[in-house]
C-alpha cells in the first residue's frame, strides 16, 4: 500500500494520477484533510483516509497498513516542522518501511528562508531510522506563471531575482518524479536534487510572454523589500509576500538553478520547457 499525505493539494492530486499509470488503484490511499473534498480522487478508485497534519490521532489510523509514504511537505509555513515531526511519528507507529519526502532543492546549503524546515525534516527523518527518500524539489514554473495575467495587465513583471537562472518545472513533472521513486526498489538512501532541464532569467521569462501574447511586458526589477511591498500592496499576506520576495533574492545568488538533470533521468523524459507553461496558462 502507498499513501500519499496532502493528497488533495496541486502536487498531491497530481501524484496520485501518475501513481495509478503504474500500480491499481486499490494499493493507493489518498491522505487528506477533508475526504467530502475529495470525492474526485475516491472515484478513481482509491482509498481516501483522514490524515491532518494538526491531529495526530488521525495519522495513525490513516497509516495503518501502509508500506510507502509520500510525505509532502506542509503548505503552512512555520508550522512544517511540527506537522512533519507528527506524520513521521506516526509513520514509525504504523510500521511503514519506506518514506519518500518532497523537500527543497539544495536545502542542505540553500539560502532561502523555506530551507530550514526542510533541513529540520530531513534531520527528523534520519533520526526516525526509517529507510527514506529525498526529492528535494526544485521551482515550480506555474509560481511564476501565476504573475502573467497581473504582468499582462500592467504591461509588466516584476520580481527581485536580478539576472539569477532559474532551472523551473512543471508541478507535473516533479509529481511524475515522486510517482517513480514510490513505485521503484532500492530507493532509501538516495537524495534527488529535481530541477527544470532549461533554464531563464525573469527577463527572458516577461520576453517569452510578450512573444506568445503579443502583448508588451517588459521585466521590471526591485530590491527585496520593495517587491515583497509591491505584493503587499497587490493583497498577498504579509508573511506570504516576504516569502516569495526572499525566494527572488534567493534566486538572484543561483538558490533555483540546478543543471545536473536528474529529474529528467528519473522520469525518463525531458522536463516541461517553461514556454510550454506559459502557452498553457495563456490558454487558460
Amino acid at each position: 500500500m502507498i499513501a500519499i499525505t496532502g493528497a488533495t493539494g496541486q502536487l498531491g492530486r497530481l501524484v496520485i494520477d501518475e501513481l495509478l499509470k503504474k500500480v491499481p488503484a486499490h494499493e493507493v490511499i489518498a491522505a487528506v484533510r477533508a475526504p467530502e473534498r475529495a470525492q474526485d480522487l475516491q472515484a478513481l478508485g482509491v482509498t481516501l483516509r483522514t490524515a491532518d497534519y494538526n491531529r495526530p490521532e488521525t495519522l495513525h489510523s490513516a497509516l495503518r497498513g501502509v508500506d510507502k509514504l509520500l510525505l509532502i511537505s506542509s503548505s503552512e509555513v512555520g508550522q512544517r516542522e511540527a506537522q512533519h515531526n507528527a506524520v513521521i511519528e506516526a509513520a514509525r507507529a504504523a510500521g511503514v518501511t519506506f518514506i519518500a519526502y518532497t523537500s527543497l532543492l539544495h536545502a542542505d546549503t540553500s539560502p532561502l528562508g523555506l530551507a530550514g524546515e526542510h533541513r529540520a525534516t530531513e534531520a527528523l527523518l534520519k533520526a526516525s531510522g526509517i529507510p527514506h527518500a529525498i526529492l528535494r524539489n526544485g521551482w515550480y514554473t506555474e509560481n511564476y506563471a501565476a504573475s502573467i495575467a497581473p504582468a499582462l495587465a500592467h504591461h509588466a513583471f516584476i520580481g527581485a531575482a536580478g539576472e539569477g537562472r532559474i532551472a523551473s518545472a512543471a508541478r507535473r513533472d516533479y509529481a511524475a518524479a515522486a510517482a517513480e521513486v514510490m513505485t521503484r526498489d532500492e530507493q532509501a538512501g538516495k537524495v534527488y536534487e529535481l530541477a527544470g532541464d532549461d533554464s531563464y532569467t525573469l527577463a527572458q521569462f516577461s520576453a517569452e510572454i510578450s512573444r506568445q501574447s503579443g502583448e508588451k511586458v517588459e521585466y521590471v526589477n526591485l530590491p527585496q523589500a520593495e517587491f515583497a511591498a509591491a505584493l503587499k500592496g497587490a493583497g498577498l499576506p504579509d508573511a506570504f509576500a516576504d516569502l516569495l520576495a526572499d525566494s527572488d533574492a534567493g534566486a538572484a545568488r543561483g538558490a533555483l538553478f540546478d543543471n545536473s538533470h536528474t529529474l529528467s533521468r528519473l522520469i525518463g523524459r525531458p522536463t516541461t520547457p517553461f514556454a510550454g507553461v506559459i502557452k498553457a496558462t495563456l490558454a487558460q
